[in-house]
């Protein structure tokens, strides 16, 4: 038994798919296939159950994810221990970042990684897509947060973040469980221009059906309370909406719009130590508290 196939029972586990397993490690569905197949053959068992729908862990699987993700842990302190030797003890990092992320999760990853790494000094930059990657093309900034892809970066995908409409509590379809496209169509639309309207507009073109934008509004916070007073509807990343949200309603979409968001780096192949130590300890926090994905450059 190999790390790289303890890596790939992690990825395929997490994803739910060899095809989406061999995205996160840059492998082929089939390769991934085979080494799950190598794995199950040397062990005497099935690790997974395969259908159409996917994949699914058996029962000596789940016992075995057990000691894997321990295995996994280990690794990671591993890790930690190279990057204290080759200098990770002190220095400044500067990451940028969109607001939604931001406020979502940056807190619980900047925490986590200063309880490792207390000598290291995080800075923040916030901005649009296009800020954040024009400050890492310049350098500005260490590396950055960004949805996937970026071209001209180098990106790890981390996490997915799924898209949901967003209605007034009154629309007549919010008593449906989830909502189509073709339901959406004509509908007075409220298009969030913050970066990934691009995902909602192709849907719509792929579906053939009339994206009937009324607003295009640049802040999240505003257009959720542009839809709380029945101006219209919207479909939002899921990520940016709040607890506090009253008179809408939140459903997810069928068929599913996905934006990845991933680190972008100028170069996978001139990273830091600093950099790659941030990066393991972002992965290690998203798997814990936001289903998160686990690569590496």
């Amino acid at each position: 038994m190999t790390l790289y196939q303890l890596q790939v029972f992690l990825a395929v586990v997490k994803t739910g798919s060899f095809t989406k397993a061999g995205e996160l490690l840059h492998a082929s569905q089939s390769g991934v296939s085979h080494t799950i197949a190598d794995l199950e053959k040397e062990l005497g068992v099935l690790l997974f159950t395969r259908n159409r729908n996917g994949v699914k862990l058996t029962e000596t699987g789940n016992q075995i994810l057990v000691h894997a993700r321990e295995i996994d842990n280990q690794i990671e302190q591993i890790y930690h221990t190279v990057a204290s030797t080759k200098g990770v003890q002190s220095g400044t990092l500067r990451i940028g970042a969109f607001p939604s992320y931001s406020n979502k999760v940056i807190p619980g990853i900047f925490q986590a990684f200063r309880n490792h790494y207390p000598g290291i000094e995080l800075l923040l930059l916030e901005g649009s897509y296009a800020e954040i990657e024009s400050w890492i093309k310049a350098g500005a900034v260490d590396l950055g947060f960004l949805p996937n892809p970026c071209e001209g970066l180098d990106m790890m995908v981390i996490v997915s973040d799924p898209l949901v409409a967003v209605l007034p509590a009154t629309h007549p379809l919010s008593k449906q469980e989830v909502i189509s496209i073709e339901q959406l169509d004509n509908e007075p639309f409220l298009l969030l221009k913050s970066g990934c309207e691009s995902l909602v507009i192709n849907a719509f073109q792929e579906n053939k059906r009339i994206l009937n934008t009324q607003f295009e509004v640049l802040e999240n916070s505003t257009v959720i309370s542009m839809v709380e007073s029945g101006l219209g509807v919207t479909i939002v990343p899921s990520m940016i909406l709040s607890v506090n949200s009253v008179n809408i309603v939140v459903k997810q979409l069928n068929p599913p719009i996905i934006r990845e968001i991933g680190l972008a780096v100028r170069s996978k192949q001139n990273v830091t130590p600093i950099v790659r130590a941030f990066i393991n300890e972002t992965d290690s926090w998203l798997v814990k508290h936001v289903d998160g994905s686990t690569a590496s450059f």
